[in-house]
């Protein structure tokens, strides 16, 4: 009977140590795999730990470039304020400008009225002075004779009344034919002033014939004072 136990325990002891073992085997297999798996996971929080830090970085340079990219657009803004202050000053100005221009254009069309109403008065009477001029010489040519002896003391004294300049003018305008104001300002190397007031003077005390129809007005000398100045051209030769 005692055998029976011992074999009993024997083989419960041989049992008891192998599935210890089986157990011993297995743990061991389960900790080597632990171990495996703990070095897997603790790669993958080592990576992503890495990848954290990397986009952290990121962040914090995309935050940097977007707090710059925020003054430069506060900046913009001030600019394009300041442009748009600009431009509304600008208008107005460009406005007053073509107000100015608006008047300016009816002031000049009153003008061009003023000088076309004038230049059609000249004209009448020009036509007038021609057509007096032809028919003075019916009344004066029965006494020419008469005043032949005459005529040289006053052209004399004519000429007498004239300046260095101004028979210069006359003489310019007897060898080359009528002239504007600014050709003959060109010639006798006078101002524009000056040569206009020349001209007038000269017009006025009825030297010269100017053609009204268009400006600048030609002068002409008359033919009486063409014929003075050649006489006298001649007599001084």
């Amino acid at each position: 009977m005692l055998d029976m136990i011992y074999v009993l325990l024997s083989i419960l002891l041989g049992i008891t140590a192998v599935a210890a073992a089986e157990y011993y085997r297995y743990l061991r297999k389960a900790q080597r795999e632990y171990e495996k798996a703990r070095t897997a996971v603790e790669d993958i929080v080592v990576s992503f730990n890495r990848q954290f830090r990397n986009d952290a970085t990121k962040l914090e340079t995309l935050g940097y470039r977007v707090e710059a990219s925020a003054g430069k657009t506060d900046n913009a803004l001030k600019k394009s304020e300041g442009l748009e202050g600009m431009m509304r000053a600008l208008e107005t100005k460009v406005a007053s400008e073509i107000e100015l221009s608006a008047g300016i254009s009816t002031r000049l069309s009153d003008l061009e009225k003023r000088t076309s109403d004038l230049t059609e008065s000249q004209q009448a009477i020009t036509s007038k002075i021609a057509t007096l001029e032809q028919q003075t010489p019916q009344f004066k040519s029965p006494m020419e004779p008469n005043l032949e002896g005459v005529i040289p003391l006053k052209r004399d004294k004519a000429l007498a009344q004239l300046t260095d300049t101004e028979l210069a003018v006359l003489e310019l305008l007897v060898n080359e034919g009528a002239k504007t104001a600014p050709e003959i300002k060109e010639r006798v190397r006078l101002s524009r002033e000056h040569t206009a007031r020349l001209m007038k003077r000269l017009y006025e005390e009825g030297y010269l014939e100017r053609e009204t129809g268009k400006i600048p007005f030609k002068y002409s000398v008359k033919k009486e004072m063409e014929k003075l100045l050649k006489k006298t051209e001649s007599e001084a030769t």
